[in-house]
Formats: structure tokens, C-alpha cells, sequence
């Protein structure tokens, strides 16, 4: 079918909200992509492991979890009470909130990521310079020595803003030099805080991919200078995909099934790709067929949506269609996709739907009024997730051609809160009020 002639085209075009169900998804249980497996999940908990001591002596706010970087599993039963009411329909299962917004040391979902490529990337060095074996305690890390030698080495990254967060605080800390090159979306407070860290910020008037684009081309010129690339990062990837090993074990906690009658459905908010794709790699290799996972993307945003219903990836930018790329939602502020990732979604990914800023807004604050919890605009895409899988019209259908409908009052619906723990409380605040007053 021609893109032009799909019945959502007009609508997207628009900026109008939409639910699309992947035609390519496929219910199988084995899921290796690009050369990467369950095994490479594996390997990069390993890692992080390894890195415990030395992140948990850096940073004293993960002693309670000795140094692992880890987000609670809430349940949200008042919210989900109050959108069943606003929204006169029923939420069958239960409803949690996964908060990536309150992980620590950066306060977002690039915390997994972000980090875990830093990380990796010192590890490598110092193993190479025979600095560090596998079987020490990694906390000498801290030493002066460490610093000294990582201060030869430069990271680069381009941002909307958290995954700069995070690789500027934990690269900054190591001892890396570290440029962030950052788009015009990027959130005042984001450069004011990494440049009190001591990392050098470079500003576009341009969109995310400039900054991507500007910071490779610069870093590829030093042969001292590491580029962490957004778009297309195993390591970035693989440091996401993580999180499915700990969602599992988090379950298993609160004696919670996944399984041919307990279905899972998870809700994230989606940029570029590379946290959602790698959060989504991970749930698919460890529950297969049981878990259903979707992207919320903002309707000035849809950067992903048009690369997978097109198959064309990175080869489409939402301004190819008139679309202006501007939103309330820095995070999600990206106008092309990663092609690396969308290829990876082809069979795996359930659907993408998109969401108005003002409703990013309102889902906030009622958050905040029936759990007290504060997150960000752009951790609010995946809440609408639920009442379009029940409520839409392609939503029945997709349940239906799954064979669920049945099974739902077993299921559990997780929403992925992406980012917000680090947001100046003024700025909270005013995010809050915005909500309150969207009738």
C-alpha cells in the first residue's frame, strides 16, 4: 500500500491522534536481532554488576540498592480508578507505573543506556591498558589514578537533553571529557546543571538530528574522542534491554503472572527508538508472545510511526510531511527515526500510537493528585495506552486477533514513566498547574 493511501495518513499529516497496529508483528517466542541475543542481555547485567561498588561509593544515593541502578514497580489503583472514570470505560487487569523516572544519578530512562555504554567504554580502556581486571573490586575506579587516565579520553553524544543527562554525569565523573551537543529542544535546566558538572555544552538551532549529525562529525575527527550515537548504538541498546531482566524479577515479587492467560502490555514513550526498542528487545526475549509492547510518540513527533508504516526507517523524517517536529515533549522532540532500531521493531513492536502535548499535560498533574507522583511531559505518552487497547476500534481488533479477549481481567498493563525525578521543583510545579488548567 502506498503511505498516501493509508487510512491514518491524513490523520498523522494532521497531527491528529492515532492508534496503528503493526501488520508485520509476529507471535514468535525466539527474538535475536543484528546480531544480538538473550545471551548479550546477559552479559551487560553482568557489566553493571561488575560496576556496582564503584557506582554505589560515587554515588551514595544507590547505597540502599548497593550501587545497581533500579526503578520501583508501582501500582497506580487511583489513577487507574480516575481514568476509567474521565474516560467511561473499564481498564481490565491492573495498572502499574514502571518508574524510570525516579532511577537514580540522572533521573531517566537514559540512566540504563546512557550509563551502561559509559561504562562499557571504560572498562574496555582500562582493560586495555591493563589497568582493571574482571575479578576486582570495581570501586577502585574512584581512585585518582582512574581519573587521570580517563581525562585523556573525550565522550561525545547528541541530545534533546536526559541522554545527555546521563552520560555527562556518569562520564564527567569517571574523569571523561565530555561534549554534549545538544538541539534546540534541550531544556534550559539540562545545560545549566551538565555544565556545573563540568561538561562542555555545544547548542544547536536546529533539531536533534543536527546535534547527532554535528557531534559525530567532530568526535570522528579526534581519534581520542568516543561517540555515543543515539541512533545507532548496540551498546546503548543492550544497556536499555536490561530492564526486562529486572521488570521480570520485579514481578515476580508482587507474585505477578505473565504467561499464555496473564498477558502483559507495556506503554512507552518513544524518540529516536533506542530506550523503548531496547526496553521492548529485552520483554520479547524473556516473555515472547505474552507481552504486547507499544510506543506513544507526540502527534508533532511521530517519527518512528511514519518510519515503520512506510518500511522506509531513517530514510523519513516527519518533516518529509509537512509535519513541524515541535513539542512540549523534549524527549520525544525527534523528527527521524533510528533505522537500526525501527528494523528491529519490524516483527516485534504490537503498534504505536501518538498523543496532543495538552494531554501530556493533564496525565501529569492527575498523577500527581491520585499517587503524588511527579514525572515529566514526555513521561506521560503511555497513559492513554490502555484506553486506546480497549476503547479503539483497532485496539478490539488487535485483542481479538490475539486471541485475548478472554484473558484480560488477568492482564496487567505497565506504564513506562521515562524521566522526571531531576526537574527543578519550580519547573514541576509549573508543569503541574499547565495540567490543572487543560479542561
Amino acid at each position: 500500500m502506498n503511505f498516501a493511501d493509508h487510512p491514518l495518513f491524513n490523520k498523522i499529516k494532521d497531527t491528529k491522534e492515532v492508534f496503528w497496529m503493526n501488520p508485520n508483528y509476529e507471535t514468535t517466542s525466539v527474538y535475536s536481532a543484528e546480531g544480538l541475543t538473550i545471551k548479550d542481555m546477559i552479559e551487560a547485567e553482568e557489566r553493571l554488576k561488575r560496576f556496582a561498588p564503584y557506582i554505589e561509593a560515587e554515588f551514595p544515593e544507590t547505597s540502599e540498592s548497593k550501587g545497581i541502578i533500579e526503578s520501583p514497580l508501582r501500582k497506580i489503583d487511583n489513577l487507574k480508578t480516575y481514568m476509567e472514570n474521565i474516560n467511561n470505560t473499564s481498564i481490565k487487569g491492573r495498572l502499574l507505573l514502571k518508574c524510570d523516572s525516579h532511577l537514580p544519578i540522572s533521573g531517566s530512562i537514559k540512566a540504563r543506556g546512557g550509563i551502561y555504554e559509559v561504562l562499557k567504554h571504560a572498562e574496555d580502556l582500562a582493560l586495555a591498558e591493563g589497568m582493571l581486571s574482571y575479578d576486582e573490586d570495581y570501586s577502585i575506579l574512584k581512585e585518582e589514578k582512574f581519573k587521570k587516565f580517563f581525562s585523556q579520553y573525550k565522550i561525545a553524544v547528541g541530545s534533546t537533553g536526559n541522554l545527555g543527562l546521563s552520560i555527562g554525569i556518569m562520564g564527567a565523573a569517571l574523569g571523561f571529557r565530555v561534549i554534549v551537543h545538544m538541539s534546540s529542544d534541550a531544556r534550559q535546566w539540562k545545560k545549566n546543571l551538565l555544565k556545573r558538572k563540568g561538561v562542555t555544552i555545544i547548542e544547536y538551532e536546529s533539531d536533534y538530528s543536527k546535534a547527532v549529525e554535528e557531534g559525530r562529525k567532530q568526535s570522528d575527527l579526534d581519534p581520542l574522542s568516543y561517540f555515543i550515537d543515539d541512533e545507532n548504538s548496540k551498546n546503548l541498546f543492550l544497556g536499555y534491554s536490561v530492564a526486562a531482566i529486572r521488570l521480570k524479577e520485579q514481578l515476580e515479587d508482587m507474585e505477578i503472572k505473565v504467561d499464555k492467560k496473564h498477558p502483559l502490555f507495556v506503554y512507552i514513550p518513544c524518540g529516536v527508538g533506542g530506550g523503548p526498542g531496547g526496553v521492548a528487545f529485552g520483554l520479547k526475549n524473556l516473555f515472547g508472545p505474552n507481552v504486547h509492547c507499544f510506543f506513544a510518540e507526540p502527534t508533532h513527533s511521530p517519527c518512528m510511526l511514519v518510519g515503520m508504516m512506510t518500511g522506509l526507517h531513517n530514510r523519513i523524517s516527519v518533516q518529509d510531511l509537512g509535519i513541524d517536529n515541535i513539542t512540549e515533549a523534549d524527549g520525544l522532540a525527534v523528527g527521524r527515526p533510528s533505522g537500526f532500531v525501527g528494523k528491529i521493531m519490524e516483527k516485534i513492536l504490537s503498534g504505536i500510537y501518538t498523543v496532543e502535548d495538552n494531554r501530556l499535560y493533564k496525565y501529569l498533574s492527575m498523577l500527581v493528585d491520585t499517587e503524588n507522583i511527579y514525572i515529566e511531559p514526555s513521561a506521560a505518552a503511555g497513559f492513554p495506552g490502555p484506553i486506546w487497547l480497549i476503547s479503539s476500534t483497532e485496539g478490539r481488533e488487535y485483542i481479538e486477533s490475539m486471541n485475548l479477549s478472554n484473558k484480560m481481567d488477568n492482564a496487567t498493563h505497565i506504564v513506562w514513566a521515562t524521566g522526571g525525578n531531576m526537574v527543578p521543583d519550580t519547573i514541576m510545579m509549573s508543569y503541574y498547574h499547565k495540567g490543572k488548567s487543560i479542561r
